[in-house]
């Protein structure tokens, strides 16, 4: 018993000493820095600075023997050094991988009760959840009038508690709706569309549709009509599921997509159709039901339901088309459960504590996957949207609380867009706040960052500097999945920071049903996507053009090829040779250049269809240089131009309006409007500096530094077109719609 205690007190004092070396020479600095501070800057700010150090410093002699033993760090940093996959195959030009983890026991449940499509993954979360809550919709009371301080009166809501549906009430509703369905004419296998916001309504005639085994068309409703139409069109739906707020789109939708019959809308809560003229313009051979007649409808039926095999498709899911028109993906039931499998292996929940606020559209394959997940693991959903999310919320009105105030949410699901909005809200307002504030608050970031990166939670520091940031969020967020696009690393370490939450990045395409690579909590660094998850391989290939190879040091680097039962078969009614199959293994080329590290994570350095080869044969990934100068201050949005003909490459920017007036007053150009300060030559020069200066700091090649800009004022959001509804640019459409202005840079160049 003696010798294992020794045993036990030689590994503590081991691991102790090992890690007061990563943090002494520090330390011992900020100790010298604060003892030879000479008397003239005893009330400036760098003595500030070193006294929060130091105080921190005797914090940490008196404190850490106790996180060593109850935070278990060592831990952390083994489970971040272990590999993560291993190849399972290697030749000349090709590498595939494989996830090292083992099948979580949520996992084995799932396939030991042999769930393979939707219906049964939704009736097995109804038989084991029965009354929790599953779905949940927050109340409006009222739309009242509300005067602004500048006299302007804007309509914001009164809102009340969120009002829930138990697992039994949803799936029997799904089950009524279904039946509806199928009473207005509504056959098995015969597609049937979805145009709506993403609300509880949505996820129930999702299921309705599934119990019938009919395909469902998700569309986003950022698309414009003639996109809308054409997804309606070449599906052949006569069947349309939307929202009351949508209804009026319609009257267009209609006429170029003359095969649609019946629209049913989910109800307003505030609105009726009784009355109003919304649907006047409306063909008379076009019949309108309600959200709630069909279920009504479907009570009375007899229709006995016709559930779908694991080979059938659930959805046709238009993807919102960054290059040219948009493409449905096929998504068979069989590729949605294992996609399901594979989040359940990656991420870990609580399952009687969490809460998850649901509010990224359920078109797209990411938020819809995961909310499925969630379902299974019996963990209620509350919705919301960008207009009542936060307290803030432009549809909120004064004194009213934010949906995360009320839902209190410790999951959700995020895009790197708005992570970088929450990325320079948090530097805005840390720029904007006093001396003494901001030297608070970098001095927590930087303390925060030592220790977390060592394995340690830093609780007092969340508590006391972090504290009102955090409660932004609700106060309870623990973790936030961002997928959908590449996130910068500097993004994600400050998010995670200042919101005291934990960021797993993801990889993967609706083509691969969102499913391919994750990180874990654990990780420990930033800017990788992680391993493959359970269900899926990861396969590089030489590509030759870009000289990216298997064969290059020190990492392999190539095209990601994604295979496995995730995989799409490929798109409705329409060819392509980036699906194959392989072995009985589907494929999809994906045209993102990765790069597999030593333990079997990836990362993702360029796209094939990003690239340019400059004048002087330079190869410029214009993703790239987006993702890293999208996160200066003064750009809310960015496209980088390139053309081989020339030697340097150019950008058209979408400037943060606030900060561009602030750099009009530094270069003497005060009081014009936002359109003339883009049209200023002096302005567009001093921005150019200031993206030069940025650049050096986010390591860009010089020949990666646009050589010229053209400043715009048009907003790049979904409705315009220019951006897909999860904010990739649409490349092609920004080029057609700023032609005249690319001329005239590249002639500058």
């Amino acid at each position: 018993m003696v010798s294992l205690w020794m045993i036990i007190a030689r590994k503590f004092f081991k691991k102790a000493r090992s890690v007061i070396k990563n943090i002494s020479d520090v330390n011992c600095n900020l100790i010298v820095a604060a003892c030879t501070m000479k008397p003239t800057d005893g009330c400036g700010l760098k003595f500030l600075s070193s006294l929060l150090q130091v105080t921190a410093l005797l914090c940490d002699i008196v404190t850490f023997p106790i996180y060593l033993i109850i935070q278990n760090s060592w831990k952390v940093r083994q489970l971040a050094a272990m590999d993560k996959a291993v190849p399972i195959e290697q030749s000349p030009g090709s590498i595939t991988i494989k996830s090292t983890k083992k099948p979580t026991p949520h996992h084995v449940e799932f396939v030991r009760h042999k769930i393979d499509t939707m219906v049964k993954l939704l009736e097995y979360a109804s038989n084991k959840h029965g009354d929790k809550k599953c779905l949940g919709t927050r109340e409006i009371l009222a739309e009242e009038d509300e005067v602004q301080p500048d006299g302007k009166v804007f309509k914001k809501f009164k809102m009340g508690e969120y009002k829930w549906k138990s697992y039994i009430e949803v799936n029997t509703m799904a089950l009524h709706f279904g039946n509806g369905l199928r009473e207005l004419g509504n056959e098995p296998l015969k597609n049937i569309a979805i145009l709506a916001e993403t609300r509880t309504e949505w996820m129930i005639a999702a299921h309705g549709v599934f119990k019938q085994n009919i395909p469902l068309v998700t569309v986003y409703v950022t698309l414009g009509d003639e996109a809308v139409a054409h997804a309606l069109n070449e599906t052949e739906v006569t069947t349309v599921i939307t929202s009351f707020s949508l209804l009026s789109r319609f009257e267009n939708i209609l006429k170029l997509a003359p095969k649609i019959d019946t629209v049913i809308y989910m109800e307003d809560q505030l609105k009726t159709l009784t009355g109003s003229r919304i649907t006047d313009g409306y063909k008379d051979r076009i019949r309108i039901k309600s959200f709630s007649d069909v279920i009504e409808l479907g009570e009375k039926s007899n229709i006995v339901s016709q559930p779908p095999t694991p080979k059938d498709t659930a959805i046709i899911m238009y993807t919102s088309g960054s290059t040219g028109v948009p493409k449905g993906v096929i998504l068979l039931h069989k590729n949605m459960t294992n996609s399901v499998k594979g989040f359940l292996d990656s991420t870990k929940m609580y399952v009687d504590t969490e809460v998850v606020l649901g509010y990224l559209p359920l078109a797209h394959v990411f938020e819809l996957l995961v909310e499925s997940g969630v379902i299974f693991y019996g963990i209620p959903i509350g919705y919301s949207s960008a207009l009542t999310m936060l307290d803030s919320s432009s549809k909120i009105m004064k004194g009213c609380a934010g949906d995360v105030t009320v839902l209190k949410p410790t999951f959700m699901n995020s895009v790197p867009l708005i992570m970088d909005r929450i990325a320079k809200s948090i530097q805005d307002k840390v720029s904007k706040s006093s001396d003494i504030k901001r030297v608070l608050f970098n001095f927590g970031c930087a303390y925060k960052m030592k220790w977390t990166q060592l394995g340690y939670s830093t609780p007092l520091t969340d508590r006391i500097i972090f504290g009102a940031v955090k409660k932004i969020m609700g106060g309870r967020l623990r973790l936030i999945a961002a997928g959908g696009a590449p996130l910068t690393a500097g993004t994600q370490q400050l998010v995670k920071t200042c919101l005291c939450t934990d960021i797993i990045t993801g990889y993967g395409l609706t083509e691969t049903c969102s499913c391919a690579c994750n990180t874990e909590t654990y990780d420990l660094t930033f800017g990788r996507v992680g391993a493959p998850m359970t269900l899926a391989y990861i396969q590089l290939v030489d590509w030759e053009e870009g000289q990216y190879f298997v064969s290059d040091k020190p990492y392999p680097r190539g095209e990601i090829i994604v295979g496995g039962e995730n995989v799409s078969p490929g798109y409705y009614q329409r060819k392509s040779n980036d699906f194959f199959e392989k072995n009985g293994v589907m494929w999809f080329r994906t045209g993102d250049i990765g790069e597999i590290h030593k333990d079997g994570c990836l990362k993702i350095i360029d796209r094939k269809k990003d690239l340019v080869k400059l004048q002087a044969g330079e190869y410029v990934s214009l993703g790239k240089v987006e993702s890293q100068l999208v996160t200066c201050s003064l750009i809310e949005n960015i496209c980088a131009l390139g053309d081989s003909t020339k030697n340097a490459i150019a950008a058209l920017i979408v400037p943060h309006e606030e900060h561009l007036l602030e750099l009009g007053k530094k270069v003497g150009v005060q009081g014009k409007s936002l359109r003339e300060l883009c049209a200023d030559s002096g302005i567009t020069k001093a921005v150019l500096a200031e993206i030069q200066t940025h650049a050096k700091k986010v390591n860009l090649a010089k020949f990666e530094v646009p050589a010229v800009v053209k400043l715009v004022t048009d907003q790049w959001v979904p409705e315009s077109g220019l951006v897909t509804a999860s904010m990739k640019l649409k490349r092609r459409a920004i080029e057609e719609f700023y032609k005249k202005e690319i001329t005239t840079m590249f002639a500058a160049l």
